[in-house]
């Protein structure tokens, strides 16, 4: 009786490749999807053309517009929202084009800015995908790409850049299929611009949303012969599309895969763009992701209502800043890995060492993901201090772990070989006696305190906020 009570509300994602609907029954925290549909009109091609929406897209966008106005009525949606994106933004008259959409359709079409995109593109990439402690989300369009990290359920870190996939195409790789100086051309240009942005290394799990990443998942289906369940594509598989891509022109991707031959024409471009992300990020496979900016639109919307644009922006201007998260996180894996100091200097129970050496590595992966918001000379003087206690802990660890072995192995040996295997015991127990001494020695001269307020103040204010 619930689900029948709940709004059935439409939105429409106005984009630089696509017009997308999705129509829903909306839930505060979830979606049932009626309707899922889009239209590739490239909306964007027009205006990194000349600026401005051509009036053959403007015409091509108003009769899909009102399309979807009709698919919307047809399943009773109350609502229908609307809202556009980089094409739009760029466009020097995107005025005209809102207000001949309000003029022929009714529709209010929401001209948003790329933070709120990419919130909402998290939310709506998120909602169904589980509980990470750290996630991220890329959402590449035609003329832009939204990248969003967060801490259990918290934005910490998002940008929005100018780059898409029907861009990239448009600007570098105008052949068909496009010549090996022009994909040079394109990856130098993608591999300089997202080594110049820094992007933090902080999200194991990055979900990719998009018709790139989605059209991509359905090339590896069908020419890879990948099951049809999956949704994971790992750097070999966004290789592999490369190469078919970069050898054949579109109209035979568009023949022998079963893509849309403007999709086809485009999707180089955007296989180029998720990789060098992959690589920036130091991440080895993506998880696609069908939901995006639509559902987090409606998403939205079922939590605030009218007020749903501007909640979004508040949670933005109230969410934890990337510094602050690094601050945080940083802090937790230090004194998580600084509480089994006692237990090691006990020598009572010998996972001790394995323990701090797995929380040695664990505050390590962290640092290495937050270096780019951290002062360089303080934060490789904390480095260095605690990968001086992660490799005496693993010296420590790795010797216990070789005198087991040894140990077990004494039974089926003769009793010649065993006198060897013990001659080595006694000498690997003679240096896990002198590591031991010297780690000892280290943590009990290792101020913890200290170096929690090194780490804490080597995080600069304000940073990747």
């Amino acid at each position: 009786m619930e689900k029948q009570l709940a709004p059935v509300c439409a939105a429409i994602d106005v984009g630089s490749n696509t017009i997308h609907i999705v129509v829903a029954r909306c839930f505060p925290a979830d979606l049932e999807i009626l309707a899922d549909e889009l239209e590739l009109v490239r909306i964007g091609e027009s205006v990194t053309a000349n600026g401005m929406i051509s009036p053959e897209k403007m015409q091509a966008a108003l009769q899909t517009l009102k399309t979807y106005q009709t698919l919307a009525e047809q399943y009773g949606a109350r609502k229908i929202l609307v809202v556009a994106t980089e094409a739009i933004r760029q466009a020097s008259n995107s005025a005209e084009f809102i207000a001949r959409v309000h003029q022929e359709t009714g529709l209010e079409m929401l001209v948003i800015s790329g933070e709120a995109e990419a919130a909402l593109t998290f939310l709506g990439a998120t909602y169904e995908a589980g509980k990470h402690a750290q996630v991220g989300v890329m959402d590449l369009g035609g003329g832009s790409l939204e990248l969003v990290f967060a801490q259990r359920g918290q934005i910490a870190w998002r940008t929005s850049v100018p780059i898409g996939s029907g861009w990239l195409h448009d600007q570098y790789l105008s052949a068909n299929p496009p010549a090996s100086g022009e994909i040079e051309a394109a990856e130098t240009f993608l591999a300089t611009y997202f080594h110049g942005m820094h992007l933090p290394h902080a999200a194991p799990v990055l979900i990719v949303t998009g018709g790139s990443a989605n059209s991509l998942l359905y090339l590896a289906r069908e020419a890879f012969h990948r099951p049809g369940e999956q949704t994971r594509l790992s750097r070999e598989d966004l290789l592999r599309c490369q190469a078919l891509l970069s050898a054949l022109s579109a109209e035979d991707i568009a023949r022998i895969y079963g893509q849309p031959l403007a999709r086809a024409r485009i999707l180089l471009a955007g296989t180029l763009i998720i990789k060098h992300v992959l690589n920036q990020l130091v991440v080895q496979e993506i998880t696609v992701s069908p939901h995006g900016i639509r559902e987090g639109v409606l998403l939205a919307y079922a939590r605030s209502g009218e007020n749903w644009l501007s909640a979004v922006s508040q949670e933005e201007q109230t969410e934890e800043s990337f510094a602050e998260s690094a601050r945080k996180t940083l802090v937790e894996r230090l004194q998580t890995m600084l509480a089994w100091s006692d237990e090691v200097l006990k020598h009572e129970d010998i996972e001790a060492v394995h323990k701090m050496r797995v929380a040695s590595r664990r505050l390590r992966a962290a640092m290495d993901a937050y270096q780019p918001c951290c002062e360089p000379k303080q934060f490789a003087r904390v480095y260095r201090e605690i990968k001086r206690t992660a490799n005496l802990l693993g010296e420590a660890r790795d010797t216990d772990v070789m005198l087991h072995y040894l140990c077990e192995q004494l039974e089926g040996l003769s009793e010649e070989e065993r006198e060897g295997v013990r001659w080595l015991m006694t000498g690997l127990r003679g240096y896990r006696q002198q590591t031991q001494q010297e780690l000892d020695s280290f943590l009990r001269n290792l101020d913890g305190k200290k170096l929690e307020h090194r780490l804490k103040t080597s995080v600069r204010e304000g940073e990747l906020a």
